[in-house]
């Protein structure tokens, strides 16, 4: 186990710093363009040339990308040409507000996907079955931009129950949370729920899940004990992507409910070509992707433990 960790860890260091590359050249690679984003578009070629010279941008990519990649180790993210002040100052706040959105979501979708999943595939064919199956694939098939204009039309316009946006302005406000965890559970729950179902409907059909029930043992035991931890591994590699999908792709409900997270300061950096801001939202991204399947491929241990990464 500490070898593959070690080996998992070392393989997340690579790719972060092969993806930070080309995200830095892809960024930072034209000095001028970066110039002219941080002075402005009307700015001279002469006032240019000075901003170049002065910030170390006409060295060589390689050197400037080792600079920053010490920069950000030492928590120095840049300065947003936005806001004008360090993105470290905002940007662990914006992100700390998305993790709180997320871990919500997950502490509702997950229990709420594998228990309706589970329900599902033990009884295969059958109308709860079918029930179920038709719900995840109706809520899975309504993009969040749409149901949060749907949601929002009910209870905010309609029925007048909740605020209609997010923004925290007067503090945390608990009743603010409910529309955008709503349409996050809605769109993400649907996947688990299809993948848990048809992993448990494998898993009950197999010949030792066959022998459990014929000599008698108690069918909750037969379903807790012996299937569902089988069935639980496909579903733990969509859990985990989930992941992915709740940090990066959370801008249309953060947007809609004018929610400041990750995705609202993603969003805005590239409309306004904030290139740092780019830079540490991408480098955030990319950590929470190669984390997840990380932790994916430590949890599949456990799940089955004769399961062994080379």
């Amino acid at each position: 186990m500490t070898r593959l960790l070690v080996r998992r860890l070392s393989t997340m260091l690579l790719i972060m710093l092969t993806v930070g590359f080309i995200l830095f050249v892809m960024n930072e690679g034209d000095p001028r363009s970066v110039a002219r984003g941080v002075l402005g578009p009307y700015a001279q070629d002469q006032q240019l040339d000075i901003w170049i010279e002065q910030n170390g941008y006409d060295r060589f990519i390689p050197v400037r990308f080792l600079d920053w990649v010490g920069g950000v180790a030492t928590g120095d993210l840049g300065v947003s040409v936005q806001y004008k002040r360090p993105v470290n100052e905002f940007f662990w706040e914006r992100l700390g507000n998305t993790g709180i959105l997320a871990g919500l979501t997950f502490l509702i979708m997950v229990p709420l996907a594998l228990v309706l999943g589970v329900f599902a595939g033990i009884k295969e064919g059958s109308m709860q079955d079918r029930t179920i199956s038709v719900v995840s694939i109706f809520t899975t098939s309504i993009p969040e931009f749409a149901s949060a204009v749907i949601l929002t039309w009910i209870v905010v316009i309609k029925l007048k129950w909740l605020p209609g946006t997010s923004s925290m302005a007067q503090g945390w406000n608990w009743l603010e949370m409910i529309l955008p965890v709503t349409v996050l559970v809605l769109y993400g729950f649907g996947y688990i729920t299809r993948m848990t179902r048809a992993s448990m409907a494998e898993v009950m059909t197999s010949h030792y899940i066959r022998t459990a029930v014929l000599k008698g043992l108690p069918y909750k035991r037969v379903i807790f004990k012996h299937a569902l931890r089988n069935a639980l591994i496909s579903p733990f590699t969509v859990i985990m992507l989930q992941m992915n999908w709740l940090l990066s792709g959370v801008v249309v409900t953060e947007f809609a409910f004018a929610y400041k997270g990750f995705g609202t300061m993603l969003l805005e950096a590239a409309l306004r070509r904030d290139i740092f801001v780019i830079e540490a939202c991408g480098l955030a991204a990319v950590f929470v992707a190669v984390f997840s399947q990380t932790l994916g491929d430590i949890g599949y241990t456990f799940l089955n433990p004769r399961i062994r990464f080379s």
